[in-house]
């Protein structure tokens, strides 16, 4: 199981570069709910202690982490980080611009949520274009790799996440809170009885086709 380092960050601290965000994203391919994105800072000062920390309390990929470790791990990253934040887009704004650029919008949201403004941004997956201003380095599997982007995944999944058990406590007959707005069968089933709430996005293919 690969573990992320602190390489890529130490890469540019080494060239003077000191606020370095990663950046990921929760919720692009659920049928339901928000997408969520967190940014994440590290210091160059403090980063050991963090790495000393993680010997007990694992920080990688958010979708490698057990509930209990991901809950373990976002204590973790607050008390470590020199700055975090969340942004998310809604249903409604995933409909109108489509999920690939409300995942941008809650990105950049969480980047202006900073406390600290980065000098770059490192964000995990395929390339785009976040911020006019801050340069951006796109790095594939990035939350495999980078803890920057590993934490902010693990941020941006939690929260995620809290939200959709909160929405199944309003919505039980969906089971909001065991697949998270996902394309599970008890998900499928359940919008086949009852049909799609205000919550779902009624621009998925899935979701469009029960509404019509």
């Amino acid at each position: 199981m690969k573990t992320p380092t602190f390489d890529y960050e130490q890469q540019y601290w080494s060239q003077g570069i000191q606020y370095i965000a990663g950046i990921d994203e929760a919720g692009m391919g659920a049928l339901a709910g928000p997408v969520v994105a967190a940014a994440v800072i590290f210091s160059k000062d403090s980063f050991e202690e963090f790495v000393a920390a993680v010997e007990k309390t694992p920080v990688r990929d958010s979708k490698l982490l057990s509930p209990k470790q991901r809950e373990k791990a976002v204590e973790l990253i607050k008390q470590h980080a020199q700055a975090w934040a969340i942004g998310s887009a809604s249903v409604d704004e995933i409909d109108s611009i489509n999920i690939r650029a409300a995942s941008h919008l809650a990105m950049q949201r969480a980047i202006a949520a900073l406390s600290t403004v980065p000098d770059i941004l490192m964000i995990d997956g395929t390339p785009a274009q976040i911020s006019k201003i801050i340069p951006t380095i796109n790095i594939i599997k990035g939350d495999q790799l980078s803890y920057s982007i590993a934490a902010a995944s693990i941020l941006a999944k939690v929260t995620r996440d809290t939200t959709m058990i909160e929405l199944d406590i309003q919505f039980p007959q969906y089971g909001f809170a065991s697949h998270k707005g996902y394309g599970a069968k008890i998900h499928m089933d359940a919008l086949v009885t009852h049909g799609a709430t205000e919550h779902h996005r009624k621009s998925y293919a899935p979701i469009a086709r029960l509404t019509q």
